[in-house]
């Protein structure tokens, strides 16, 4: 992943990418133990484009440039399946640009901040998103104060409550 990371930060040098953060079950890692996890999840803002219309074309076409293919969603980059998301609403907006920068054995990123992941999380509800939230709570501290503002600001409060009913008044 180091090598994935590389390139991910040359594409932002390059202006490919606007900014990004990691997201998903691999932003997860950085929390929790390792979770079994197929792909790398980057949230990311895109340079602005003449027309104003999103596209994600120069991303593929950085990556054709370099070699790299093309796997459905997903450009292997170093042998790593990465999904490129653009921010799709505010809470995406907001975590990618409050994310933190970390190290990454000796390449710097950014991981969105664990009380994001939880509220995009929740915002999604897959199963898969609903057990991760579980496991997040049981095994991480997490500022409750700064969770729970996101989750307002956000109007997640309601999924909150209804989360917290089916899975921890039991």
């Amino acid at each position: 992943m180091e090598k994935t990371l590389k390139i991910i930060n040359q594409m932002r040098r390059k202006k490919v990418i606007a900014d990004y953060a990691i997201g998903g079950a691999v932003a997860t890692i950085f929390y929790v133990e390792p979770i079994l996890t197929y792909d790398l999840d980057i949230f990311i803002f895109l340079p602005q484009s003449p027309t104003g219309l999103i596209t994600l074309s120069p991303i593929y076409e950085f990556a054709k440039s370099r070699g790299y293919q093309t796997s459905h969603e997903h450009i292997i980059i170093e042998g790593v399946p990465v999904q490129f998301i653009p921010a799709y609403n505010p809470l995406v907006e907001e975590a990618i640009t409050e994310s933190k920068e970390i190290k990454y054995k000796k390449i710097k990123t950014k991981v969105l901040k664990m009380e994001h992941l939880l509220a995009i999380m929740l915002q999604t509800d897959r199963p898969k998103d609903r057990a991760r939230i579980t496991q997040l709570m049981d095994e991480t501290k997490i500022n409750m104060k700064n969770f729970l503002t996101i989750l307002k600001r956000h109007n997640l409060m309601n999924k909150w409550h209804e989360f917290q009913r089916r899975f921890y008044d039991k």
